[in-house]
């Protein structure tokens, strides 16, 4: 009968993993571990520190092999019930973890289904029947180290928290539970986690598809080893608990790097941290995968190959204005051109772009860097958002004087950014000359492809989260959207270019509404009318645009 090792090796070489040669290394090295009575767990760690095999690929092999499902520890929610049904030396022993419960099963992730000697030590020590999956074996003993060993920290003292927490050492409880909390924010696609603290609890969200999402509450007593954990990642302030503070770091979970953007707000009750999560893979959208309809994209076609001017990109925070900016920008980067930015802060670094961030404490505003980066003589300028007359002056300065701008303003529709910009002091005649379009934009839900039919999407549907309308059985089970019904988000959106009529309206200082007569009255469509052709198209429901939008009088 074959071991566990030889199985293991033997598959690994049919299946390309392992030439011979590394084999022999293998059997040589982990001959002298010192731990010859299990032979498997060495020599999968072998391969994956030593000899190149990605952790994953490995696992979802022997789980392939196996006729097993491949678990990612860090996005499964672990009950309690599980833990109790083995000891952390049996889990540790067996390299095992037990994660769930499933009726009279026990869901226990395994990191060598070869090595059957642990699988029959658990079956012989548990009650339950088990339901084996497969992990990779540094994913099972970080699992282990986070939840068998939080009764430690529950355990410590105030001063123990925080030294816990500023410990250097990786096996850290507390250092366990945040990369849990982040990794299974990734693993959900979440673009924030809040993790809030109140009298009684220690609130953890995520939000999803821009919708917050309740996640396991972690202990009460680690708020502040979570909080101090966060702020020593970030490069903050762990000692300073009275004001606001902002940092940034970069995490690496299963080939994914992230960036996240760390902020704390002091409340009653402790530090409220929020933490977004940005993927590079995420923002790098060409024109066409923004959303837009064929006569949009003609007209953004015909923006970008502008000399000159100013478009303007509107919209609340958070409805994607920065990917929209970052997809022109993409779009329009050739190597003859020189394009710089100005940001606040620089969210994606973007290739072939100089990208400026602002310091305000040091006098690098958006206006003081916009004026040095004119005098880079560049093609094309991105201010990041514009918030003073000084800033809007000098965008609008650079539009007459031969360069593409692009930048953002928070107005509620694209007429508005006119008027916004008359509140900030710029003169009529300049918005008028330099102004090409406004690109007004929201972001709805986009309806999940896999457990929701098209048609259905159109009907009577979700409020609150709820699930829409004609979804499909099985939808609770969905790996795409986890039972949520939506996966992922559309952009809807409002075109107004600047023809000679609307240039004379804003030379006359004329309010939204006459600009909005006017774009309709030449074919402007609406935000809510292109998000009800959107949900006609089985893209979105129609209670997603209704909530994102407000209906004019013509519209009903």
């Amino acid at each position: 009968m074959r071991t566990a090792d030889e199985s293991l090796a033997q598959l690994v070489l049919e299946r390309g993993l392992l030439f011979p040669a590394q084999l022999a290394e293998a059997r040589a090295r982990t001959q002298d571990t010192g731990t010859p009575g299990e032979p498997g767990p060495a020599l999968i760690e072998w391969l994956v520190q030593e000899g190149g095999v990605d952790a994953w690929v490995l696992a979802r092999l022997l789980a392939d092999w196996h006729g097993l499902q491949a678990v990612d520890l860090q996005a499964e929610p672990v009950g309690p019930a599980a833990l109790a049904e083995v000891s952390r030396s049996l889990a540790e022993r067996c390299v095992a973890f037990p994660f769930a419960q499933n009726g009279s099963a026990l869901r226990v992730a395994i990191g060598n289904p070869f090595d059957l000697d642990a699988v029959e030590e658990l079956r012989r020590a548990v009650l339950p029947v088990l339901d084996l999956a497969v992990a990779p074996i540094a994913e099972i003993r970080r699992a282990i180290r986070l939840h068998y060993g939080e009764n430690d920290v529950l355990g410590a003292g105030e001063g123990g928290q925080a030294a816990v927490a500023e410990a250097a050492d990786d096996d850290a409880p507390v250092i366990r539970l945040v990369e849990s909390i982040i990794g299974r924010a990734i693993a959900r696609r979440a673009s924030d986690i809040h993790l809030e603290p109140f009298a009684e609890r220690f609130r953890v969200r995520y939000r999803i598809d821009g919708v917050l999402q309740p996640a396991e509450d972690p202990p009460l007593r680690l708020q502040r080893p979570v909080a101090s954990r966060l702020k020593i990642m970030a490069n903050m302030n762990i000692a300073e608990k009275r004001l606001p503070q902002d940092g940034r770091a970069r995490v690496c979970v299963h080939g994914r790097t992230v960036d996240l953007r760390v902020s704390s707000l002091p409340s009653v009750h402790g530090e409220s941290m929020v933490v977004r999560l940005l993927e590079k893979e995420q923002i790098r959208p060409g024109v066409a995968e923004l959303g837009l309809d064929e006569p949009g994209r003609k007209i953004l076609a015909r923006l970008l190959a502008l000399p000159d001017g100013i478009v303007l990109v509107t919209g609340p925070t958070g409805s994607g204005k920065t990917t929209t900016l970052y997809a022109c920008l993409n779009h329009l980067n050739k190597p003859d051109r020189k394009i710089i930015t100005v940001e606040d802060p620089v969210e994606y670094q973007l290739a072939g772009i100089n990208q400026v961030p602002v310091r305000s404490e040091v006098g690098m505003t958006f206006a003081a860097a916009l004026r040095a980066i004119l005098r880079q003589a560049p093609n094309i300028v991105m201010v990041g958002e514009i918030r003073d007359r000084e800033t809007a002056e000098t965008a609008i300065n650079a539009a007459l004087t031969g360069h593409l701008v692009f930048s953002t303003l928070h107005t509620n529709d694209a007429p508005g950014a006119v008027t916004r910009l008359f509140d900030l002091g710029v003169k009529p005649f300049l918005v008028a000359s330099a102004l090409r379009a406004v690109v007004a934009q929201r972001l709805v839900r986009r309806v999940c492809p896999r457990c929701v039919p098209a048609r259905g999407a159109t009907k009577a549907g979700p409020t609150d989260g709820a699930l829409p309308a004609g979804r499909t059985a099985g939808a609770a089970d969905c790996p795409v959207c986890g039972g949520a019904g939506f996966s992922g988000r559309v952009g809807i959106f409002e075109l107004l270019t600047v023809s000679p009529a609307i240039q004379q309206l804003i030379y006359e200082r004329a309010g939204a509404m006459r600009l909005r007569r006017e774009a309709r009255a030449q074919g402007m469509g609406t935000l809510r009318e292109d998000g009800l052709r959107k949900a006609a198209a089985g893209l979105t429901t129609i209670e997603e645009v209704l909530a994102e939008t407000v209906a004019e009088g013509t519209e009903s």
